[in-house]
């Protein structure tokens, strides 16, 4: 009686085992213990920042023996989705990503973590991220619209050319908005969306100086779109009227502090490749059972400008 109860037993355990309801973990799901493949996806690789990103990247990645496929999304949200599939299925042990969306991404965050991948989150939130490696992007706003205010004498009219609404941007502008506030005699009068970009920032500042042409100071949430408004400064003849003011601290703001008679005065920095190569080591410490304390790891922003530019070592 009690070898037929233990055979129905092993029949029964042998039969849920075969509908698939009782399961050990997958391998594929464990945590690697070495990270050896990185899918890196930038936002648009145009912008030198992500290319700067993109480097960072290589250099990590060779610091550990480990590859690295960086994918470009363009701006594009469903393409980040489509290109983290495509790093589950090439089974790659870390995904970094500066998300078009930090919201959105979410699902496909989700899948790569099921997968077993590290997920780090650079430049700007990514929701379901294991960590967050990004500027202080508040303080990147409030030091290049204090310097801008104290260049205009702390009074006249200002323009925000603002961005794509992420967290990051978000960030920037809000912190810009903080120190206006302590100025009364501070007005901004004009605040337009450009695509991050230099064409962009072009076409929203030549507007915006339409519609407010007695303008005095312009601050652009990123390098780009601050020069972008350099141009529409320019173009506008209003080269002695108007300063700039930016936040990355790019090799193109680097030159246009140089040059003579340009209305561009500073930019807050960012360094896209110290993000990356942070974000490796976070992933390689979460691979050996360390996962990190604080999920945000802020990286501070300094300023740039005309008299120290020659002490800046850039990206």
């Amino acid at each position: 009686m009690k070898i037929a109860s233990f055979n129905k037993y092993i029949s029964v355990i042998a039969l849920i085992s075969g509908l698939g309801l009782v399961a050990l973990p997958a391998a594929a799901q464990t945590t690697p213990h070495k990270i050896k493949s990185i899918g890196l996806m930038v936002q648009d690789m145009s912008n030198p920042f992500f290319s700067a990103m993109d480097k960072g990247a290589k250099d990590a990645a060779a610091a550990i023996g480990a590859t690295v496929n960086t994918q470009d999304a363009q701006l594009d949200l469903s393409a980040q989705h489509n290109q983290i599939d495509a790093f589950i299925q090439q089974g790659v042990d870390l995904i970094v990503v500066s998300a078009v969306d930090g919201q959105g991404i979410a699902p496909a965050i989700a899948k790569a973590k099921e997968a077993g991948i590290i997920v780090i989150a650079v430049d700007t939130p990514a929701e379901g991220a294991d960590a967050v490696v990004m500027t202080n992007a508040v303080q990147a706003g409030e030091r290049s619209c204090e310097y801008l205010f104290e260049k205009m004498g702390h009074k006249g009219q200002v323009l925000l050319v603002d961005g794509t609404p992420i967290q990051t941007i978000i960030d920037r502008i809000n912190g810009c908005k903080t120190v206006a506030a302590k100025y009364p005699d501070i007005k901004i009068v004009g605040q337009q969306a450009s695509k991050n970009d230099r064409a962009s920032g072009l076409a929203v500042t030549t507007d915006m100086l339409t519609a407010n042409p007695d303008v005095t100071g312009i601050f652009g949430m990123n390098d780009p779109s601050a020069l972008g408004a350099v141009l529409a400064v320019e173009q506008a003849d209003k080269a002695k009227q108007i300063i700039v003011t930016g936040v990355d601290g790019s090799p193109e703001a680097v030159a246009e502090l140089t040059r003579n008679g340009s209305p561009f005065i500073g930019s807050s920095t960012q360094n896209p490749a110290e993000m990356v190569r942070q974000a490796v080591k976070i992933a390689q410490d979460i691979a050996d059972g360390k996962p990190p304390a604080e999920k945000t790891v802020l990286i501070e922003s300094v300023l740039v400008t005309r008299d120290n530019v020659k002490d800046y070592t850039g990206w």
